[in-house]
């Protein structure tokens, strides 16, 4: 993937430390299922989870900012082995900042992956901004990378893959899982 992304763009990449995510649109394809007792449901792809997990493994750290809150969130972070989660944001640039400061991380070592209007300020401030590719047109004209894939399926996984190729990681991983 990295093959086609020019040297300007892998430079970015390549300093990434953290990837902040977006739930609704990116996790998912952005449906919410509601039972007529009030039970939430969403759908998350495998591979997406896997690719978290692999990045994770080589150091990327991983957080998860979204503005719903929903227990179904809590249960998908704790069994990626995310720890950090923040629901119910409002103002995401405060809580990003905020985030940065605590990790002592640069803007421009973070990846942000968005789906929608409101994520549009975190792309400002990351260093690689990622609008899946059912983003709203706002997003994807800002962004600097959109997905080949939609949200919940396979966006995320799409953006590990990049991050770890641009940083010279894929051998490792081919290694690991002997598909190289």
């Amino acid at each position: 993937m990295s093959e086609g992304i020019e040297e300007r763009l892998l430079n970015k990449i390549k300093r990434v430390k953290l990837l902040v995510l977006d739930v609704d649109g990116v996790m998912t394809d952005g449906r919410i299922v509601i039972d007529d007792a009030g039970l939430e449901s969403k759908q998350f792809d495998v591979r997406d989870g896997h690719g978290l997990k692999i990045l994770m493994r080589f150091g990327i750290a991983v957080v998860l900012l979204t503005g719903r809150r929903s227990r179904v969130v809590e249960h998908r972070a704790a069994d990626l082995g995310i720890t950090e989660v923040h629901q119910g944001v409002r103002n995401k640039t405060e809580i990003f900042t905020e985030i940065l400061r605590r990790l002592d991380i640069l803007p421009e070592e973070t990846a942000c992956v968005g789906d929608d209007l409101v994520d549009i300020p975190l792309f400002r401030r990351s260093g690689f901004s990622v609008a899946v590719a059912d983003a709203v047109p706002e997003a994807r004209r800002i962004a600097d990378y959109v997905t080949v894939h939609g949200g919940g399926r396979g966006a995320v996984r799409e953006v590990c893959e990049v991050i770890l190729q641009a940083q010279n990681r894929w051998q490792d991983v081919a290694v690991r899982y002997e598909f190289a």
